[in-house]
């Protein structure tokens, strides 16, 4: 697929966090994010990221229930040790489980309930290590987003997105989601996702300098993944990357 994005409202978003379809497409998502091994591709991507120290505190943007992130520090719990996750979304979906999985592994946690485009507009003193995204770029067109890179550029030392690819595997992919029992709205909304994905270097080409120096990296992830990794200089290990 080599034609630009086309950026639509999905339909998970305009339902009421309670609304049973909407329910229904949270535990597909979580089928999806197995099924496109999310955890296990942030995991290799972290890596390219080589933070100095570890992370200690932690954003998540367009974080939903909380479970891939949580799947991510169960898997690196012997490199994190603990520390502040924000989980930052619309809806507070986060399960009372959840977040005693997060205080069992050593995080305090906080969800914040904001638009991503509020947050970004807003002037904050707080300031992270590292800030995360899985398939919430995608929702904003060139100029949402530009506005939101520019923030998270302002607030944090690291960055990782794991998007839709919008290429021939995510379009069939995509196609493909009923076969894990999605219900409707998830099968309209993955369509809908792969045609705002990501291809190339798009990623790449709207990160601000934002006044320092960034190592940047963009890669397909297969089988239906785009990766983008952005860390300051001064805090990254020794090692390959594309300063900007």
């Amino acid at each position: 697929m080599s034609s630009g994005r086309r950026v639509l409202p999905e339909v998970l978003d305009d339902l009421p966090p309670e609304d049973q379809r909407a329910r229904r497409s949270r535990r597909d998502l979580q089928r999806i994010h197995y099924a496109m091994g999310t955890v296990s591709i942030l995991k290799r991507t972290l890596r390219r990221l080589r933070l100095v120290p570890p992370p200690r505190r932690i954003l998540e943007l367009g974080a939903g229930d909380g479970t891939v992130l949580l799947r991510l520090v169960r898997a690196l719990r012997s490199q994190w040790t603990g520390g502040e996750l924000t989980l930052l979304d619309r809806h507070d979906i986060v399960a009372p489980e959840t977040r005693e999985a997060y205080r069992q592994l050593g995080w305090s946690l906080t969800v914040a309930r904001a638009e991503a485009l509020e947050w970004a507009r807003a002037s904050s003193t707080e300031h992270y290590d590292l800030c995360i995204a899985t398939l919430f770029l995608h929702h904003f067109d060139a100029s949402s987003l530009g506005r939101l890179l520019r923030a998270i550029a302002a607030r944090t030392n690291g960055f990782v997105a794991c998007e839709p690819r919008r290429d021939w595997a995510g379009w069939l992919g995509s196609r493909l989601v009923g076969l894990l029992g999605a219900n409707d709205v998830t099968r309209e909304d993955a369509v809908t996702s792969v045609a705002a994905g990501f291809e190339n270097q798009e990623l790449t080409q709207a990160w601000p300098e934002a006044g320092a120096a960034w190592i940047t990296e963009e890669f397909p992830a297969r089988p239906f993944s785009h990766c983008f990794v952005a860390t300051r200089a001064a805090k990254r290990e020794l090692g390959s990357g594309h300063v900007r």
